[in-house]
């Protein structure tokens, strides 16, 4: 079924650049050309690490949860590709990837997800006792997400469960504990996920419905863009939520409300028909992640 045009995978980057040949395979089964997945995971760590400190975040916990997050983002892609070798390979835009393609066998990629495992306890272990514990918990959601498709029409829901771990992961590694601002921000985050990855698996909605995988836009429908308008109001009242428990001063409520324009924007505007458009759209979601953590940060710092 795959195509060039069809295909996810960037013919040109600077994985084909600069990687032996050799290593681009694996490169590729991370998604290491695709940094989006990465942005969206570490947002909230660094969102509940500039919540939960009294001024400027750790330039260290920062640099600490950026190189975690791409770690684990890898290993996160690396499970899944796994997992799902046999959908993929009957998906358009997912056929050309290194497991259903050939490119990189089945105990190459586990003995690959090892490797970074591995990498990504060792970062875990730099943070107190109450992170690690929520990093090593994480796994269960990292490792029972992409069977959700096979039993859920909300396998998005999940993903934000996963994604957003970090809210609460960065509130500890400043604090040493959880706390209400925390919480109310992992929420909020998950129903951002719920948004943009909705928006996502229009994607694939007709492969989808030919393989048999769920997903909330197969459910949705017709019905995705007022549910999108749901999604992003909830998470715009649940950051609010948390930036209120959190003391926050009026640089965060204005950031905040620049975000809840740009996700209301992607609801307005999306064509959930486009698979580009959709592309486009959902990585627009940066932007509410850069918006937030500059007001959070200014917010600390006023």
């Amino acid at each position: 079924m795959s195509t060039a045009t069809a295909s996810d995978i960037p013919r040109e980057s600077w994985i084909t650049r600069y990687l032996p040949r050799a290593a681009q395979p694996f490169a590729r089964l991370m998604r290491a050309d695709r940094p989006i997945g990465t942005w969206l995971l570490l947002f909230p760590c660094w969102w509940g690490l500039a919540l939960a400190s009294p001024g400027l975040p750790p330039p260290g916990f920062l640099l600490l949860f950026a190189v975690g997050a791409f770690v684990m983002r890898g290993a996160g892609c690396t499970y899944n590709d796994i997992v799902d070798r046999d959908f993929d390979g009957r998906v358009a835009r997912t056929a050309d990837r290194p497991i259903p393609s050939g490119a990189v066998t089945p105990r190459g990629a586990i003995a690959f997800l090892a490797a970074q495992l591995l990498a990504g306890l060792a970062i875990l272990l730099v943070f107190d006792a109450t992170t690690i514990a929520l990093g090593v918990a994480s796994l269960l959601l990292v490792f029972t997400y992409p069977l959700m498709k096979r039993v859920t029409w909300w396998p998005q829901f999940f993903l934000g469960l996963t994604f957003n771990w970090g809210a609460l992961m960065g509130w500890t590694a400043a604090t040493g504990a959880l706390g209400a601002p925390a919480l109310l921000l992992y929420a909020g985050g998950i129903a951002w996920t719920l948004g943009y990855d909705t928006i996502y698996a229009h994607q694939d909605k007709e492969d989808d419905a030919l393989v048999g995988v769920k997903s909330s836009a197969r459910r949705l429908g017709d019905r995705t863009r007022p549910a999108l308008f749901a999604f992003y109001a909830a998470a715009a009242v649940l950051f609010g939520a948390a930036g209120h428990a959190a003391g926050l001063s009026w640089p965060f409520w204005v950031a905040l409300a620049s975000a809840t324009a740009q996700m209301a924007w992607q609801a307005w505007r999306v064509d959930t028909d486009s698979p580009a458009d959709c592309l486009a759209t959902f990585r627009s979601n940066r932007f509410v992640g850069w918006i937030l953590l500059a007001g959070i940060v200014a917010a600390r710092a006023a």
